[in-house]
């Protein structure tokens, strides 16, 4: 189990806020090729990398402060060397080609394979930044999926690994052809909406709701140029996430979680 204060000695500083710095990572090959924005709360504890979900890149999720701090500003309080990336096709990574393409066109874009070798250079980046340390990593959502097909394959690269809101394979009938979804679509605020509500307990309180989602919604727009042309406002991302999600809950998971290890606890 991953904790933020399991280092010894370091005391969480409440109102520690630093700025990220920003790199673009050239990777090669494949349908996502171009660069990675790779973002960095640079610290001198272990490196972590936060993974993103399904539908919004890493400004709006590890990076987005609520109450003017956000979750990278909390890790890095706790003496973690903290980073973030966007997968090619959000946010400030390239986008591939198929994006300009008509969705029809093509397969998903941005699958669990394409998905896990991005992982894999951004690893490979932090670790030579590191003098090759192993790399904690925490996982969203279907970045879950991305991160425990890495995982399977190049458990030493990794030192601990926390998967947060995993997605699991089910067997649900009657989805659509993981393959037949088109290569990308679009997302507004309204469906984003209702994604953060629609799983919340009938008991619990609602979560990105107004007044909070009156900033994050335009800043989410933000992250595509053309959103705001589009009727309604909406950002345009890989279908590849939504694919692999509908294959999970088919009974079809990307990954056997058997082969996902993590290094074991060093003192």
């Amino acid at each position: 189990m991953f904790h933020v204060n399991d280092l010894a000695g370091v005391t969480p500083r409440e109102f520690d806020v630093v700025q990220s710095t920003q790199t673009h990572l050239k990777i090669d090959g494949g349908e996502g090729a171009g660069t990675l924005l790779l973002r960095r709360w640079p610290g001198t504890g272990d490196p972590v990398l936060y993974v993103h979900g399904a539908t919004f890149p890493s400004a709006l999720s590890v990076g987005y402060g609520f109450g003017g701090r956000c979750w990278a500003d909390h890790l890095h309080g706790h003496g973690f060397d903290v980073w973030a990336f966007d997968f090619a096709g959000f946010g400030g990574s390239a986008r591939p080609a198929g994006m300009n393409a008509p969705a029809a066109e093509g397969p998903p874009l941005g699958r669990a394979p394409e998905a896990a070798a991005q992982i894999g250079a951004v690893i490979n980046y932090i670790r030579s930044e590191r003098g090759g340390a192993r790399v904690h990593i925490v996982a969203h959502s279907w970045g879950t999926i991305a991160a425990g097909l890495f995982a399977g394959n190049d458990a030493e690269a990794i030192g601990r690994l926390v998967f947060f809101g995993p997605i699991a394979q089910r067997q649900i009938e009657g989805l659509p052809s993981p393959d037949q979804i088109g290569a990308w679509r679009e997302v507004s605020i309204a469906d984003q909406l209702k994604r953060f509500i629609e799983d919340v307990p009938p008991d619990h309180p609602p979560v990105l709701i107004e007044p909070d989602l009156a900033q994050w919604g335009p800043a989410y727009l933000a992250t595509d140029p053309d959103a705001i042309g589009r009727a309604p406002p909406a950002v345009r991302i890989p279908s590849g996430p939504q694919a692999d999600i509908i294959a999970a809950m088919s009974g079809r998971l990307s990954y056997p979680p058997g082969r996902v290890a993590a290094s074991p606890r060093r003192r």
